[in-house]
């Protein structure tokens, strides 16, 4: 990335980590996917319980891969051989961990975060059961309000998705949402997070590259 540009996202993530803070939860910079564990690490005593939502973003920065080095007790819902009734069960102890790893469809320069789900648990772990919620964010997913971060769902974060995940549905044709009402509609529950009680419960690591969807 150029250094300009470099420069003038960083100094958005700094806007919205203020924000954030602000909001009752904890923001951070991190620059390397090294740096991230650190403050993974840092955040996250070993040994925990941790479990995770769905995401690339964790994939992709090497989250999942930390998470699965036996420094913790993971919960792992993408471990092979595991049925339906296996992930169902592994959704609802996420709700005991220590901490829950996720990312955010988006987040707003005023310090909230907007997330659409599909089955509910990710957002509902995000909302209330575990201890801690570390959320992993790249600056292409920082919008200025809440209206630019519903269209941005809407025209990038569920087209992709569903594509990922192989779904029947008008926008893994078109690539961009048409409001489907099928079956395999992954948009059914829609979050926003404006702040937290427990100022030491949530906390959003960005990363001042474009990461996951």
């Amino acid at each position: 990335m150029d250094n300009n540009l470099k420069w003038v996202n960083e100094q958005k993530i700094l806007r919205t980590i203020e924000s954030i803070n602000k909001n009752n939860m904890n923001g951070y910079l991190v620059n390397t996917k090294e740096e991230l564990i650190e403050k993974i690490k840092e955040l996250v005593k070993e040994n925990s319980t941790v479990s995770c939502g769905g995401s690339m973003s964790l994939f992709e920065t090497g989250v999942i891969d930390h998470l699965r080095s036996g420094r913790y007790n993971f919960l792992d819902r993408y471990k092979e051989g595991l049925s339906k009734e296996d992930i169902t069960k592994i959704f609802k102890e996420s709700f005991f961990a220590d901490a829950y790893f996720a990312s955010s469809n988006a987040v707003t320069e005023d310090g909230k975060l907007y997330n659409v789900d599909g089955n509910g648990n990710r957002v509902a772990a995000m909302l209330f059961g575990p201890e801690k919620v570390i959320i992993v964010v790249g600056v292409n997913k920082i919008v200025s309000n809440i209206d630019e971060a519903i269209k941005r769902n809407k025209q990038i974060s569920a087209p992709a998705n569903a594509k990922r995940l192989d779904k029947i549905t008008p926008c893994s044709k078109v690539g961009y949402c048409m409001n489907c009402k099928g079956n395999d509609r992954i948009c059914r529950e829609f979050t926003v997070i404006a702040s937290q009680i427990n100022k030491d419960r949530m906390h959003v690591i960005f990363m001042n590259e474009n990461i996951g969807y």
